[in-house]
């Protein structure tokens, strides 16, 4: 492994960090990266789930404390344990459509101009979901109704297509089932901790027979610099989408996918 290839891994997990927690699509931002860095190969599309875990480990890092009352509380609090069981069932269909799908999506889905398109169209939404005069009856995300838990999971598989963003789904799908900006958000946290640990496993458990000595370097620097600039990200994001909204966001991925596409034409 050379400099270049530190490099490249090191811009690789700065980018999965800071745009896995912000409606943009980390996924998306990879495959375009890796595309015109040259990196196309399945050990390539591996890297980019397996430095998810250094995005997880800056939620936990920033959440522990509230995390950990939540713990010790589940013997003696419904409400505690309530929420527990809304995670988990807005994380089930991402693991039923992930398992069923993860051949799909990794053969057919992991495309350039798909992701182009799909930063777009997504940029386009959150413009007008931004807008819109939504009734916020829900703030607090560890109180959400069980049946909004399941639509939000439901609504979190669209982001099984490269572009659409995991975050920015169940942010959209919360906001317009009652959640205000800060509670939506603040969801995608923590429902991000199973799904991306479950990608990451899973991902883990069929790849690693493949990996060299080189490959495991490259995720660990990659996995270095997801987990410092998630860190970031998550400590800054909520007051940030409280007071100004998704539009910065959104005008980002209209002016990435765009870029993108230029360069496909470009570049091929």
């Amino acid at each position: 492994m050379d400099l270049g290839q530190i490099g490249q891994a090191a811009i690789l997990g700065l980018v999965e960090g800071a745009t896995e927690f912000i409606p943009v699509s980390s996924t998306g931002h990879l495959l375009l990266l890796q595309h015109f860095f040259g990196l196309d190969g399945e050990a390539d599309k591996t890297f980019a789930i397996l430095i998810q875990f250094g995005a997880i480990l800056a939620i936990l890092s920033v959440y522990f404390g509230r995390l950990w009352r939540i713990a010790t509380a589940l013997p003696h609090d419904p409400g505690a344990r309530r929420f527990v069981v809304g995670v988990l069932v807005a994380f089930v269909p991402a693991v039923v459509v992930g398992l069923i799908g993860r051949d799909f999506i990794r053969g057919v889905l992991f495309n350039p101009f798909l992701v182009c398109c799909t930063l777009i169209a997504g940029g386009l939404i959150l413009l007008v979901v931004d807008e819109l005069r939504l009734e916020a009856r829900e703030t607090d995300a560890t109180r959400f109704p069980l049946s909004m838990y399941l639509k939000i999971g439901i609504i979190q598989c669209f982001a099984m297509v490269p572009g659409v963003s995991r975050s920015g789904a169940t942010i959209v799908g919360a906001m317009l089932m009652g959640a205000d900006k800060r509670a939506a958000a603040e969801f995608s946290f923590f429902l991000a901790i199973p799904t991306m640990a479950g990608a990451f496993s899973y991902e883990l458990l069929k790849s690693y027979k493949q990996l060299s000595f080189d490959d495991g370097a490259m995720i660990a620097v990659g996995f270095l610099a997801a987990f410092l600039s998630g860190l970031f990200v998550v400590r800054s994001l909520l007051d940030y989408v409280s007071k100004r909204g998704f539009a910065l966001f959104a005008w980002w991925r209209i002016l990435v996918g765009g870029a993108g596409l230029a360069g496909l034409m470009v570049y091929g």
